[in-house]
């Protein structure tokens, strides 16, 4: 039997004088109180209330639900019927939800795993538990994947939770391509169909991956033909290429026999055929989507050409095509990590010329300024870093002693860490990146050997898998994902300094090497930006490099962008959409 005046290891007594008066307080009386009350509610003593849902029944205190529970102190602190029965019927709610929330109203703990999570947040939002709701949110939004998005996105409206929503609709616009080739997508609701076309936001290699999910949509089902020519309004004709439109969608035997959908074509053909025409005919089926509209590309720390580490911030603003300086990090930092999540850029670790650092922190690019949030559990340079969903996770690096494979994730929204599974290498100078719900880890070394391995975490299982290795032995590479596809381009062989690129197809598992960059770069940061890949900065052998590249996938070539003005090469970069 639990001993009641047990509590943590915390000094159990505070004593103060004041004249004539003495107050004491037992510090521990409260962290103890309700382990005891769950001890004695095991027992099955002093419950004064049960429970019943289908079926089954839970005893607990009344005191304690009204406490820690909204819905309880609501119900058991006014005058309604249920604050004087024994017997309460529950509707609404799962059981075995009911039993876990009940648990956690005495011990402030609640385990989800993939079967009880959503049936956990119904009953959280049923109980007015917003904080368990929005626990049980963050665990839905770290396994989202294209199979299950529009799903998540159903059931987060069916709560009114509008944080999950915008959360997933957000997932949606990014991996519309992935997303539209899965079965949610396929039987979705027309009106739900129209809504999707219609954004702006759509993440889209070109409008043709929008005109392939239309006629896929449009052809799963046998009634749905009569749907094509408004769908079809949607998808931005225009933008197809004059070959696309002859080859593939005036080819379309559904097309060929609509009125409308020839009108739509014939609009298209003019834009083409007609330039002089262009400022007659605009209309939000002229306007590139969003994967068109460029960000801001930061450029944090690094190096200068002498090889010191650099708290310089500089960006690239396509409007003006070229750089300008931002604020300085408040850290020198090298061989740093960088993601970006929700419009707010991250620096994790790195080394300043001294030491290996596990500090952390965040530029606002709205109030432009830097500021400190939790460190990293360990010290960390060559390290490599990747947001997912609403988290950030750093894989591998360097501490000083050895290579790590030890993983952590960030949650921005707790300002809080926790450790994960570790890669199955110990990975330093590696790359890592979130591809359709997976974070995938590239290359690197472990202080003997180059890897041309690659490895894949899935969020779900907390469990990393190995994929096929890369045609390259590669450290110190770039990676970005262009297109659905993972691009890794330069990076270091143990004899040679490489400009090659190669591209993994996740729905294949195959690598092939596209066009090679003009330069060799190591220490190259990548990343993409406008429909195409831009390479900046890194090392080829001799010097640190101020030059950044650009690939465009559409011709296979590479060609140069504008030289960075406060930069030399192992920068970490990161993309902020243009507000």
């Amino acid at each position: 039997m639990m001993d009641c005046d047990e509590g943590p290891d915390i000094p159990k007594y505070i004593i103060s004088m004041n004249n004539q008066n003495l107050v004491f307080q037992q510090t521990d009386l409260f962290p103890s109180a309700f382990p005891c009350m769950e001890e004695i509610r095991r027992q099955g003593r002093l419950c004064d209330v049960i429970l019943k849902v289908d079926g089954q029944s839970f005893s607990a205190h009344r005191i304690v639900l009204a406490s820690t529970i909204p819905y309880f102190h609501a119900m058991f602190t006014n005058d309604m019927i249920e604050s004087r029965s024994r017997e309460i019927e529950m509707q609404c709610i799962d059981p075995t939800a009911l039993e876990a929330l009940i648990n956690f109203a005495y011990s402030g703990k609640v385990t989800l795993d993939p079967s009880n999570v959503q049936s956990i947040m119904i009953g959280a939002s049923f109980l007015q538990l917003s904080k368990v709701r929005d626990a049980c949110a963050n665990y839905l939004l770290q396994r989202l994947h294209p199979q299950n998005a529009l799903g998540f996105r159903d059931f987060a409206d069916s709560l009114g939770c509008n944080s999950l929503a915008e959360s997933v609709d957000k997932y949606v616009e990014t991996y519309f391509h992935e997303v539209s080739q899965n079965e949610e997508f396929l039987n979705l609701p027309v009106t739900d169909v129209k809504k999707l076309l219609k954004k702006n936001d759509l993440r889209v290699e070109s409008e043709e991956q929008v005109f392939e999910a239309c006629m896929r949509w449009v052809k799963y089902k046998e009634n749905r033909k009569d749907y094509l020519p408004e769908l079809l309004a949607l998808v931005r004709l225009p933008l197809l290429s004059p070959l696309y439109l002859t080859d593939r969608v005036a080819s379309e035997e559904l097309i060929r026999y609509s009125f409308q959908c020839r009108d739509l074509m014939d609009e298209a053909r003019t834009f083409h055929l007609i330039p002089e025409r262009r400022s007659l005919m605009q209309s939000f089926r002229t306007k590139p989507r969003a994967s068109d509209i460029n960000g801001f590309i930061y450029v944090v720390g690094g190096l200068n050409r002498h090889g010191d580490s650099l708290n310089d911030v500089e960006f690239f603003d396509p409007h003006t095509n070229q750089w300008q300086l931002a604020p300085s990090m408040t850290m020198l930092r090298s061989r740093l990590g960088v993601a970006v999540l929700k419009s707010r850029l991250y620096a994790f670790g790195g080394y300043n010329g001294k030491d290996r650092l596990s500090s952390v922190e965040m530029y606002d690019a709205v109030k432009k300024e830097w500021s400190l949030v939790a460190p990293m559990q360990c010290k960390r340079s060559a390290l490599a870093a990747a947001a997912l969903g609403d988290i950030i996770y750093v894989c591998g690096g360097y501490d000083g002693v050895t290579s790590l494979s030890s993983v952590e994730m960030y949650h921005p929204n707790t300002n809080t860490w926790c450790s994960l599974t570790p890669m199955n290498k110990s990975r330093s100078a590696s790359a890592v990146i979130s591809c359709q719900g997976f974070i995938y880890a590239l290359g690197g070394h472990d202080g003997l050997s180059i890897f041309d391995s690659v490895e894949r975490f899935d969020p779900n299982t907390n469990t990393w898998t190995e994929v096929a290795p890369m045609l390259k032995k590669r450290c110190r590479l770039g990676v970005a994902v262009l297109g659905g596809k993972i691009y890794a381009c330069g990076g270091y062989d143990g004899s040679s300094f490489l400009r090659t690129v190669e591209r993994y197809d996740p729905d294949t598992n195959k690598w092939t090497f596209v066009a090679s960059m003009k330069f060799q770069r190591s220490r190259v940061a990548l990343t993409a930006n406008a429909c195409k890949l831009w390479a900046v900065g890194g090392y080829d052998g001799i010097s640190n490099l101020v030059s950044v590249e650009v690939y465009d996938p559409k011709t296979d070539s590479w060609n140069f962008a504008p030289d960075m003005i406060a930069h030399e090469g192992g920068v970490g970069v990161g993309v902020i959409a243009v507000p």
